[in-house]
């Protein structure tokens, strides 16, 4: 319950953005099946990824300075749902954001992605 509170009050805060169904197919630079960080404007807007995962993980991994931060996120997995783990820079306060597969996550910098943990199940 306390996953699910904390993820609809991220989704209250950050901005999520849908992109249509897709099958095995990339898509902002993001080769598939992976999950692309972009740190900034720059970098989503040249399709141009700062960093990208792939393997499936049982717990989170932390990020580093490719993806740590990173404003943009895209998810271009057709099956595999990604959560995120964030720190909201004014309190401090550590949350989590699951991301569906084949959509796309923005960040303002009001918050830090820090850590990511690929699942299995198809839909959050």
């Amino acid at each position: 319950m306390a996953v699910a509170a904390t993820v609809a009050a991220a989704l209250a805060t950050t901005t999520m953005v849908t992109a249509p169904t897709a099958s095995a197919d990339s898509r902002r630079g993001c080769d598939w099946p992976r999950f692309c960080f972009y740190l900034t404007s720059s970098d989503w807007d040249d399709d141009d990824p700062t960093a990208a995962f792939q393997d499936v993980t049982t717990s989170y991994q932390n990020l580093g300075s490719r993806s740590r931060g990173a404003n943009y996120v895209v998810n271009t997995r057709n099956d595999d749902r990604v959560y995120l783990r964030y720190i909201h820079n004014g309190t401090g306060a550590t949350s989590y954001l699951c991301v569906d597969p084949n959509h796309n996550q923005t960040f303002s910098n009001t918050f830090t992605v820090t850590g990511i943990r690929i699942d299995t199940a198809s839909s959050c």
